[in-house]
Order: C-alpha cells, then structure tokens, then sequence
C-alpha cells in the first residue's frame, strides 16, 4: 500500500477547479493545511468569500479527487475555510486600510427599491459570515438608519483608540448615513463637490476596522451628484438595481454607462420587484412585466444577479426596521435575497483573482 502523502493530496487537489474562477485549486493557492493522521487525510481549502454559492459543490468535488488519487485514504476531511479576495487599490488602501472591497448599489430612477436591496444585500453577506459595513449616501432621501431601527443620534460614538467617528452598529452591520448630518424637516440643496466632501468625510474621519465588504447605497439618478460622488469612492464595482419596467430599464442602462465612463465594472444587476406570487392562490403574477432585467443584462453584456418578488413583507421590514433577511431568514424571498448577495460576491471574487493573477502574469 502506497504512502499517504501531502504531495498526494496536493496533486488530487490540482485536478479541482473553482468552477467561477476557472482554475484549480492549487494554482489559486485555496489549498491550505494538510493533515494526514493514518488512513485519515484533512484538507482544508480556503474560499475566497464565505458567500462562495458553489461551496458545497467545491467540497464534494475535493472529496472525489482524494479519494481517486488516494483509494487507501479511509476517511476524508475537507474544512472549508475562507479569505475574502481584495480589490488592490492605492486610493482605497490609503482611504480605507482595513476594507477589501467597496461596492456601490444604484439605480437610474428613484422608486426601484435601491435602498431595500441594499440593505438586505448586506445582511446577507453578513449571514454568510463576512464583515460587512454600509455607507448611506443618499442625499435626497437617507433611509437606511430607519431600515436598520437604527434612532437619529444628536452625537456620534468616538473609537477610543484613533480618535475617530466610532460607526453605529446593527444586525451585525456598520453603517454611517448622511442622515446623522442634515435636518430632517429641510429638504437638502448640494451640489456635487458638497455631496462628496460629506461622503469623504464618511471614509477618512470613520474608523471602519476590518471589513469584507463596504456598501454605498447611492442617491438615485445619473446626475452631477451621481457622478461625483462615483468619482470620489474608490470602488471595486458596482450593483444596478431595476424594475421589469420599460421607463427603468432605459435609466438603469443610463445607470451603467455612468460607472463605464468612470471605469467602475458593474457586478450585475438585481431586478427588484419582479414579479408577485399571489398568497391565496400562489399563482405568479408579472406586474410590472417580464425578463426585462435579463434582456438589460444580455444587452450591455453584464450578469442578472437574480430577480426580488414583490412581498408585502418586505416593504414593511424596512418600515420597522426589520429587514427580511434579518426578521424571515426561512422565508422563500430571503433565500433568493441569499442567492443574489453570494452571486455577487462570486463576482468580486472572479474579479480581484483574475486581476492578481494578470499582474502576476505581467511581473514574469
């Protein structure tokens, strides 16, 4: 009987591809400690987000490749283990030391439920067991502190140890609004460089720590404002949030070019309420249309993240700040909000790996 070896193992595991990444799992380096007590082999494979939507997959095809290469291993052990991929930026790095990655949520119209997706894309994330913090930065309407029950503070919390503004924390999450800065009974009237200096303020003067992922709920529009304000972040992409409808598409499209003329890559796009599952009769009904959010993205060569179907439930989470992912975690619509959060996160992930491994490639 042949020696049970870590090259063995290694070898077996250099068979496995990331079936996103489209390599294998030892030229990713996702391969970590390697244990082998008697017939018994340890493997532990290091994803690079803990939202991987294809980590069950990754597991049983590790299992079937030791077990190929290695017919005397007696028990196989794969520990699933994960390091979220950074987005390498020298601006963010600078800005924002301890956040991997930055991503903004938008929409080309007001209306669409931007802020809802948001919010639930980042309580999901968290679910999965990254670090997430959220930036509000709507402007016009600064709603996420309501949808997290987060009370208007008349001072924000200090860190004791930088001295800097101490975020407030919610389900598990870090957020900052532009809400805490503006009076809620006067409509606010910024230009874009005003805009900008507060949302710089939110990354400089904040000690976020370390995070996985930092959301920025834009302001709704393709505007001055919108614009600056994407020019100011150091984003590693961008979420284009729609409805199946026709008026939206035509801005959500708005929306993208935006983030192209700035050379911000867009994750995909999330049609939000997609259609209506009647409760009485569970018959689907396409309210506001069908397979528009599909149709945008083949058009402008992007990805559907997934498609969010109208719940009462979910307009009230955000009414009572209880979002659904949070307050209905079994619930039929906050698996699919689950769904989208780890298609995103795919998404960066085959972005900051694909750009390593260019640089490495460019170095040789």
């Amino acid at each position: 009987m042949s020696e049970i070896t870590k090259e063995r193992v290694l070898k077996a595991l250099s068979t496995v591809d990331d079936p996103d990444l489209k390599k294998d799992l030892v030229t990713l380096k996702m391969v970590g400690n390697i244990t082998i007590e008697g017939s018994k082999v340890i493997a532990q494979v290091i994803l690079t987000t803990p939202a991987c939507p294809l980590k069950d997959t990754i597991k049983n095809d590790c299992i079937a490749a030791i077990k190929k290469e290695i017919p005397e291993a007696a028990e196989i052990e794969i520990d699933m283990a994960s390091n979220v991929a950074e987005h390498l930026n020298q601006s963010k790095t600078a800005i924002l030391p301890g956040v991997r990655n930055t991503i903004a949520v938008a929409s080309g119209k007001g209306g669409v439920g931007k802020s809802t997706v948001a919010v639930n894309l980042a309580l999901a994330l968290a679910k999965d067991g990254a670090k997430v913090g959220i930036i509000d930065a709507d402007i016009y309407g600064p709603s996420i502190p309501l949808m997290l029950g987060v009370e208007k503070t008349d001072g924000l919390p200090q860190d004791p140890e930088t001295k800097k503004i101490a975020p407030l924390e919610s389900y598990g999450i870090k957020l900052m609004s532009i809400g805490f800065m503006i009076d809620d009974e006067n409509p606010v009237i910024w230009r874009g460089p005003m805009a900008s200096g507060a949302l710089k303020q939110f990354m400089s003067d904040v000690h976020w720590g370390e995070l996985d992922y930092l959301i920025y709920d834009l302001p709704p529009g393709t505007g001055d404002i919108q614009l600056t304000l994407v020019q100011t972040i150091p984003l590693t992409g961008a979420v284009i949030v729609t409805t199946p409808q026709e008026v939206s598409l035509i801005d959500a499209k708005k929306g993208l070019k935006m983030f192209e003329r700035v050379n911000v890559p867009v994750f995909g796009i999330v049609e939000n309420m997609s259609y209506f599952i009647a409760p009485d009769t569970g018959k689907k009904y396409d309210i506001f249309g069908s397979g528009g959010g599909a149709k945008l993205a083949e058009q402008l060569n992007s990805k559907l993240l997934g498609g969010i179907p109208i719940d009462p439930r979910i307009r009230e989470g955000g009414d009572t700040g209880k979002p659904i992912v949070a307050a209905l975690p079994d619930s039929e619509n906050s698996k699919i909000i689950m769904e989208i959060a780890r298609n995103l996160a795919a998404q960066i992930s085959i972005k900051n790996v694909n750009d390593r491994l260019s640089d490495v490639e460019i170095e040789l």
